[in-house]
């Protein structure tokens, strides 16, 4: 598969984690569950909610919508001290790791000439990123991200983190000269939200056929279809 015939050479390369980066068996879906638990005694709190292509600070907003707990900064630090240490025990348990390609890709668009800055646009809070790609070994292959911290809402997470790699790269980027990797519909929808070019994996759980319907530049079973000189434009 080739590049779109149009494009220039990319400066900014951002990728999701969950279900695009690595699969962690489940363990923030988990942890979120029984760090509610934790926080205010509530259990099976999760049942109903849908994790994909969600923001961590917007799960726990309708969480505690669902459960008639308030959603105040103070019960929103309790809960995620309770979400990191949980998370760090489902990490330690399971034996998830980087999807097909994924260590390749980063290793190849580090290595192109002019290579461009690679970050993360996620819906985790900084901090589980940081647990789920350091339980990896990952976590210093990204130079910038957006997270949850910025906002609760993936599009403006997508704003964030192009302003965070045009202050990296010492200058204003265009969204052309952007590339956002992710799994599901809403990653599609949220690079296109800041005009960059959209590559969508059927790694997490959206098919490929429904990835295809949401028009990104290219949809792909997994990163061995694609070069990091097709993605870069290089």
């Amino acid at each position: 598969m080739s590049s779109p015939a149009a494009a220039g050479s990319v400066r900014l390369v951002l990728f999701d984690i969950d279900g695009t980066l690595v699969s962690t068996g489940g363990a923030g879906m988990k942890a979120f569950g029984e760090a509610f638990e934790a926080a205010f005694g509530i259990a099976n709190a999760t049942a109903k909610i849908k994790f994909a292509g969600r923001t961590d600070y917007s799960l726990f907003r309708e969480l505690c919508q669902q459960n008639g707990v308030g959603h105040t900064p103070e019960n929103r630090e309790s809960f995620f001290s309770h979400y990191l240490r949980l998370v760090d025990c489902h990490l330690d348990a399971n034996e998830g790791g980087p999807f097909p390609g994924v260590v390749r890709m980063l290793d190849d668009l580090a290595a192109l000439p002019d290579a461009p800055a690679i970050g993360l646009l996620t819906g985790n809070i900084r901090a589980g990123a940081n647990r789920k790609l350091g339980a990896y070994g990952l976590w210093g292959r990204f130079a910038l991200g957006g997270f949850a911290d910025d906002n609760e809402d993936r599009n403006l997470i997508a704003v964030a983190a192009a302003a965070k790699g045009g202050d990296y790269l010492g200058c204003k980027l265009d969204g052309s000269e952007i590339v956002v990797i992710g799994d599901t519909p809403k990653d599609v929808t949220c690079g296109k939200h800041i005009g960059a070019r959209t590559l969508a994996v059927a790694t997490g759980g959206a098919t490929l056929e429904a990835l295809r319907a949401c028009e990104p530049d290219w949809a792909v079973a997994d990163l061995t279809h694609l070069t990091a000189a097709e993605v870069s434009g290089r």
